[in-house]
C-alpha cells in the first residue's frame, strides 16, 4: 500500500506542476491564492480548451447545468472531463473510434443526444440526470438540477450497434482520491441524518430484482456510504431505471469508468464490507452486479491515446497531449513526466 500511494502522491504532484505550467502559458492572470495550478473565478475559461470556451459557458447556461465548485481549478475532473470529450460533441466518427477503443467493438453510429448552443446535433450531453426522476431525488415535486444535488452523469452518449440501441454513461475521474466515509452530519433543525434520508430514497432501488446490485450477498446499503462506491452504486442504478424505462428507446444502459491509469490509489477499496470481493475498487464493484459487463471500467489512455496517436496535428488531439502530461510516458520511479526530469 505504501507503495502505491507514493506513485499516487507522484501523479497527482506531477500534474499539479503540468497544470502549472499550462496556466502560466495561456492565462494572463496565472495561479491564485497562491496556488499555480488554481485560476480566479474570473478566469475560469482558461481553464477549458480554445475550441470549447465559448461553447461550453453557453451550453451549461441554456441547460440550466450547474459548474462544480472547483471548476477554476486545474485538477477538475469535470473540466478535464469537458476537454476530452466536448469538442468530440459535433464531431460523431471520431467519437464512435473513442466508444470503440473503450468497449472493443467496431465503430458504432453515433446517435444525436441533444442541441447544442446553436441548436446544431450534439452526439454527447454532460452532466446527465435522466428524462425522469427515477431515484426520487427532486421530491415531492420532482424538481432537479443538472450538475448538483442529484445523480448526474459526467456525460451521456448514444449509439447503434449489432442492431442495437446502448446508452453509455460516463463517470470520469482525474486525481480524486478517496479513503474516509461519506459525511452524515446533520444540519441544524433537520430531523433526519443524511444517511437516513439516503437510505430511504434508494434502499428499494438497490438490489435486484428492483435494482441492480446482487441479493445474495448479504451486502446492505450502508456498505456503499464510501467513495467510490456510493458514486458508483447511484451511477448504476440511474443506468438501470434509465434501461428498464427504455429512455430514448435504448436497449441497454451501461456506465463506463474513466480515470488516469496513474492514479492507483483511486482504485483502494475503502469500505471494509467490501474487502472481501478483491483489492480493486471497480473489480470489487462490477463483482456486486447481476450482470457485471453492465460496468465497464477504462484508463484515459486506453479510451484516447489510439486516436490521438492517429492524429497527433489535430487542435483537440495536440491541446490534450500538451496539457495533460499523463498522456506521455513517464518514469515509474516517480511518476513525473520525462519532460521534467531534466
Amino acid at each position: 500500500m505504501a507503495e502505491r500511494q507514493q506513485s499516487t502522491s507522484g501523479f497527482i504532484q506531477a500534474q499539479r506542476l503540468a497544470q502549472a505550467d499550462h496556466f502560466t502559458a495561456v492565462c494572463p492572470e496565472p495561479g491564485y491564492k497562491g496556488s499555480a495550478y488554481r485560476l480566479a473565478p474570473h478566469r475560469r475559461e482558461f481553464n477549458l480548451a480554445p475550441s470549447i470556451r465559448e461553447a461550453a459557458p453557453a451550453y451549461f447556461n441554456e441547460k440550466q447545468i450547474t459548474w462544480h465548485i472547483h471548476a477554476s481549478h486545474g485538477l477538475s475532473s469535470q473540466v478535464c472531463c469537458l476537454n476530452f470529450l466536448m469538442p468530440l460533441a459535433t464531431r460523431p466518427d471520431a467519437l464512435s473510434r473513442v466508444i470503440a477503443n473503450a468497449l472493443g467493438i467496431e465503430p458504432p453510429e453515433m446517435l444525436e443526444i441533444e442541441c447544442g448552443p446553436n441548436s446544431e446535433p450534439w452526439f454527447i450531453g454532460f452532466e446527465w440526470i435522466g428524462e425522469r426522476d427515477y431515484l426520487n431525488e427532486g421530491g415531492a415535486s420532482s424538481s432537479r438540477t443538472r450538475g448538483a444535488n442529484a445523480t448526474s452523469s459526467d456525460a451521456i452518449l448514444r449509439f447503434r450497434h449489432a442492431g442495437r440501441i446502448e446508452t453509455l454513461l460516463i463517470e470520469w475521474k482525474y486525481t480524486e482520491t478517496y479513503g474516509a466515509p461519506i459525511p452524515n452530519k446533520v444540519r441544524e433543525g433537520a430531523a433526519r441524518t443524511p444517511n437516513e434520508v439516503r437510505a430511504d430514497r434508494y434502499r428499494e432501488r438497490m438490489f435486484a430484482p428492483n435494482g441492480p446490485i446482487r441479493n445474495d450477498l448479504n451486502l446492505k446499503l450502508e456498505d456503499f456510504f464510501w467513495e467510490p462506491f456510493y458514486q458508483l452504486l447511484r451511477q448504476q442504478m440511474l443506468a438501470f431505471q434509465m434501461e428498464k424505462a427504455r429512455e430514448a428507446e435504448t436497449d441497454r444502459v451501461r456506465v463506463l469508468h474513466i480515470s488516469a491509469a496513474g492514479n492507483r490509489r483511486l482504485h483502494a477499496v475503502t469500505s471494509k464490507a467490501l474487502n472481501r470481493f478483491g483489492v480493486d475498487a471497480f473489480a470489487v464493484f462490477a463483482e456486486t452486479l447481476v450482470d457485471p459487463a453492465a460496468f465497464v471500467c477504462r484508463t484515459i489512455e486506453q479510451v484516447f491515446g489510439p486516436l490521438m496517436a492517429e492524429m497527433p496535428e489535430d487542435p483537440w488531439a495536440a491541446y490534450l497531449a500538451g496539457r495533460y502530461t499523463f498522456l506521455a510516458p513517464t518514469d515509474p520511479g516517480d511518476g513525473l513526466p520525462r519532460s521534467r526530469q531534466s
